[in-house]
């Protein structure tokens, strides 16, 4: 992927921005050796690495308005950044650019079960949100498979979702209000604690926009009840397409699981010999669980039974007890670094409707064995958002750029039976040159013109999401 060429005026003036950036913020906030700043020259996509110009890390909102202000006046790009989980370069530097992390900004700021929501900086964990509330009852719902490490600050930026989005949504659908600081160093307060904002829908715009708008340093979240219980299910099945079929017609029942999770053969290989979940000997399986109460719940897993065995299942297993439930699930929240331990791979996002799964997995079978790689799948079955792992040898010559071709192709297969490019992890740099296989050049340039109100100069997170062809047309 072609990076842009760092501006030699820039660079040349790395010693007068960076003092300028010391002279407003403390000592310790601001990084420019270059063998510190090597830890911030990609996110999680690791494939392609920049070194930035310098690091900031604020503590504050007023630190970030004061950091963005300097490089605003000095016309120093700038890449917010929360804990480089971003699996789309989304995070990923440039050589003229200081990158902006909000990760030193972790507190909970307000707790309020009575009108449901939490105030919490953005450099706080996903994970860390549901923490500071479960004592009182409550959690806060997305969970992405990084919440342990990933912070609200990039789930806001890539609207991020997770295995219980199916019931509960995605962030856009959790986020309450934000306090946004735009590139030339001003604080807006966009919504709030309460069910709906007057006027333009700023927060929607805002949630997904992947940094390009402004730095968000703290949000309102909403909060839900703890359920009174919750059961999963483990469905095996002799082929992927199946498990596909069983999945569509679940959804088309009536029935809302708060989650449907489905990993094929190899992923389940993978995750046996990594964690040794006892996962049945099939080609697919479906990880279904339901919530409420019990009679609820065994209504639920009654009607999904039903369901499940039209399609022939190789095995149906019910949890009997906490133990079984974590054990049914002890595969799929290690299956990213199960196969990690295989090799190298780049996981994809793009989102298809529900009742495509089986001819969608049948088509990215065929196009990989066309490719001559490998290709696991692992994904939020429930809305369709697929994640197909294609693995490939960094260090065999050519495998990078066949792997990247490959997931362009799946990608547009995604756009060609009705989906999208993304479903939660961004389009960064990863998919900003297929941006024109979903959206023509006037989509595009209506998207523009907003991160033109926000940013006229372009300084925030360049490069990003839109090609680069269009976007250097559009900044003449």
């Amino acid at each position: 992927m072609q990076m842009p060429v760092p501006d030699p005026a820039i660079l040349a003036k790395k010693a007068a921005i960076v003092a300028a950036l010391r002279a407003v913020l403390p000592a310790d906030a601001v990084i420019d050796d270059p063998f510190e700043t090597r830890a911030y020259e990609c996110d999680a996509l690791a494939a392609y690495r920049t070194r930035p110009l310098a690091v900031v890390l604020p503590r504050s909102t007023s630190e970030v308005a004061a950091a963005l202000k300097v490089c605003h006046r000095h016309g120093v790009p700038v890449v917010p950044r929360g804990a480089g989980t971003s699996l789309a370069g989304g995070a990923m530097p440039s050589a003229d650019a200081v990158i902006l992390g909000v990760a030193r900004m972790s507190a909970v700021l307000e707790v309020d079960t009575a009108n449901r929501f939490v105030r919490v900086e953005a450099g706080r964990t996903n994970l860390a949100v549901s923490a500071a509330v479960e004592g009182e009852g409550f959690f806060y719902a997305p969970d992405p498979s990084s919440q342990l490490a990933c912070l609200i600050a990039g789930n806001i930026a890539m609207n991020s979702g997770g295995a219980h989005c199916l019931k509960y949504g995605v962030t856009t659908n959790n986020l309450m209000g934000v306090t946004l600081v735009t590139m030339a160093g001003e604080v807006l307060e966009i919504g709030g604690p309460y069910a709906d904002a007057g006027g333009l829908d700023l927060l929607g715009v805002i949630c997904g926009s992947e940094g390009q708008l402004g730095v968000v340093t703290e949000a309102t979240l909403r909060i839900l009840p703890k359920p009174e219980g919750a059961r999963p299910v483990l469905i095996g099945f002799d082929s992927s397409e199946v498990a596909g079929a069983c999945v569509a017609d679940i959804i088309r029942a009536g029935v809302l699981p708060v989650a449907i999770e489905f990993m094929d053969r190899p992923c389940i290989r993978a995750t046996e010999a990594f964690a040794q979940p006892g996962y049945p000997d099939c080609e697919a399986l479906l990880i279904v669980e339901v919530e409420g109460a019990e009679a609820e719940i065994d209504e639920q897993l009654g009607l999904i039974r039903q369901i499940a065995m039209r399609h022939a299942p190789v095995e149906f297993r019910e949890a009997q007890s906490d133990e079984e439930a974590k054990r049914i699930w002890l595969g799929r929240k290690s299956a990213f670094g199960a196969m990690g331990q295989i090799n190298d791979y780049v996981c994809l996002d793009g989102t298809i409707p529900v009742s495509a799964l089986p001819q969608t997995l049948r088509r990215i079978g065929e196009m990989a064995a066309a490719a001559g790689l490998e290709v696991a799948n692992v994904f939020h079955a429930g809305d369709g958002n697929m994640h197909p792992l294609i693995l490939y040898d960094a260090n065999r010559e050519g495998d990078l750029e066949r792997c990247e071709a490959l997931g362009a192709d799946i990608l547009r297969l995604c756009v060609e039976v009705g989906g999208c490019l993304s479903g939660e992890h961004g389009v960064g740099i990863e998919k900003r040159e297929l941006m024109s296989a979903q959206f023509t050049r006037a989509d595009m340039e209506a998207q523009m013109r907003v991160k033109d109100v926000f940013d006229p100069g372009w300084l925030l997170n360049p490069a990003k999401v839109f090609p680069l062809e269009v976007s250097a047309a559009r900044r003449g």
